[in-house]
């Protein structure tokens, strides 16, 4: 990726050191994915823009004081990485769990919070196998519907916990088939890098 060429945008108000930490990651990912296949070709062609800043946006929809952050289904730390990133800078109290079924990309997980020496841990599980997590804000990203999702916070979230998923074009749709099973406060915002997504916030979670 040309470090020069990326748009950096206003809203994303970091560090010298914070952004090459992101370029550098973005380095790993391109290393990495030839042998493991962390994101699509095209996702490689736009990793700046289609990953790391979707990612980033998540970052400054989280409440102030959460210090346990929980990522499902990190895959190539979109946007578990990112976040820990951004935070080791602005949150520096907050440490990051990530959980990633596929062995090999956790080792890439891993690896990446080595190099950049980030506060995560990683656990190679799978999701629904997990003990409770007992986490301040969850994140998942390109992972399963709302309705599954909401299960997930359901059993990892404090019960004053945040949930943030980015969704697409049918966040709509998805918010009335979870609310079939599920009771929760919603709020949706439009997504800063897509203007037919929202980043739905989610809290208050129970069996409807």
């Amino acid at each position: 990726m040309n470090r020069e060429a990326v748009e950096v945008p206003g809203w994303l108000n970091v560090s010298r050191e914070t952004l090459a930490q992101l370029f550098d990651f973005c380095d790993l990912v391109e290393k990495w994915n030839p042998v493991i296949n962390l994101v699509s070709r095209a996702g490689i062609a736009d990793l700046w823009q289609r990953h790391v800043i979707d990612s980033a946006q998540l970052f400054f929809k989280s409440p102030e004081g959460g210090a346990a952050w929980c990522d499902l289904g990190s895959g190539g730390g979109f946007p578990g990485i990112v976040l820990a990133i951004l935070a080791k800078e602005l949150r520096p109290d907050v440490t990051f769990t990530l959980v990633e079924s596929d062995s090999r990309k956790a080792v890439f997980l891993a690896e990446s919070a080595r190099v950049l020496s980030l506060p995560v841990v990683v656990l190679s599980h799978r999701i629904e196998n997990l003990a409770p997590q007992n986490a301040d804000v969850l994140t998942a990203r390109a992972l399963a519907p709302l309705s599954l999702l909401c299960g997930f916070a359901h059993r990892h979230l404090k019960p004053s916990g945040i949930a943030i998923f980015p969704k697409g074009a049918a966040a709509t749709h998805e918010i009335d088939d979870a609310r079939k099973t599920w009771s929760f406060k919603c709020e949706s915002s439009q997504s800063r890098t897509d203007a037919d997504a929202a980043v739905l916030t989610i809290r208050d979670i129970h069996r409807a």
